[in-house]
């Protein structure tokens, strides 16, 4: 490998944004270990290529994501690039999503990340050099309708990110949370990224079935490339200068900045009551 040829890391590889994300680090020229339930569907997936390795990893497993990386280490030498991509959606209001598909939510979206990227980090320090980029979502900024499981997931991984990142700044490594809005990957795909709720609510069966056809009806119309967003990681990542955060697409950017205004008003409406909170001299 040259000085500009990096090996990236890639979970959820086998369909939606993580086959993007493969097929333009490797026209780039980098390596690439790609990860997800079933290698041979990843490989068929990204298509056969000298610079690719295709791994199992079920990233609920932290045995897994050693193994996935020992794997990595053994074919590569290295690894510079994490991606922590895998992920689902299990839609649906608070009271209809059950515990354990909220638990489910957060074992995948949440401590999915943390497992890869514990069994990664020893390797990038030992380095002092490497990425982190985890991709979560407008929705770990903007809470709404319909999402209660998602969101929290995706805002735990946007405080751990934000974290993290002045953990390991001091070893050469830097981090990036990417926030997409919608783009056409296969996130609303019925049964293979999108659960719907398995709690009935009377109060919200009507609304309930309203926002399926719409969640429905969504798919397949998304305005976002993810194409074109696997071609701007990579070229941020070749920067070596990752910027700590990376709202994608221009819904992204509106609603985000919509919410920024929207705190600010709120913090505005409270400022001589929040201020009057300390001690008297």
């Amino acid at each position: 490998m040259n000085n500009n040829t990096k090996v990236w890391f890639i979970t959820g590889a086998g369909r939606g944004l993580g086959i993007d994300i493969a097929q333009a680090a490797l026209a780039a020229g980098h390596s690439v270990v790609a990860t997800g339930r079933n290698a041979d569907r990843v490989r068929a997936a990204v298509g056969e290529h000298e610079n690719l390795l295709a791994v199992s990893l079920d990233v609920t497993d932290p045995d897994a994501a050693t193994a996935a990386t020992q794997a990595a280490v053994d074919r590569f030498g290295r690894i510079d690039v994490l991606v922590n991509n895998a992920g689902n959606f299990y839609a649906g209001y608070f009271e209809n999503i059950s515990p354990e598909q909220f638990r489910a939510q957060m074992e995948t979206n949440f401590f999915g990340p943390l497992n890869v990227t514990r069994a990664v980090l020893p390797i990038l320090r030992a380095q002092r050099g490497g990425q982190v980029i985890t991709v979560t979502s407008t929705a770990g900024l903007v809470g709404g309708e319909f999402t209660a499981a998602y969101a929290a997931s995706k805002f735990a991984l946007e405080g751990w990110m934000e974290s993290l990142r002045h953990d390991v700044e001091p070893y050469g490594l830097s981090t990036m949370a990417v926030e997409p809005g919608f783009f056409r990957t296969e996130l609303l795909v019925e049964g293979a990224s999108t659960i719907w709720p398995e709690l009935q609510i009377e109060d919200y069966a009507e609304r309930t079935a309203k926002t399926i056809e719409t969640w429905k009806s969504m798919n397949g119309q998304q305005g976002g490339d993810p194409r074109k967003l696997a071609e701007a990681l990579v070229t941020l990542s070749d920067t070596d200068k990752l910027p700590p955060r990376f709202v994608a697409g221009s819904d992204a950017m509106g609603a985000i900045e919509q919410n920024l205004v929207t705190i600010g008003e709120q913090i505005a409406d409270n400022r001589v009551l929040s201020a009057s909170l300390a001690y008297d001299a």
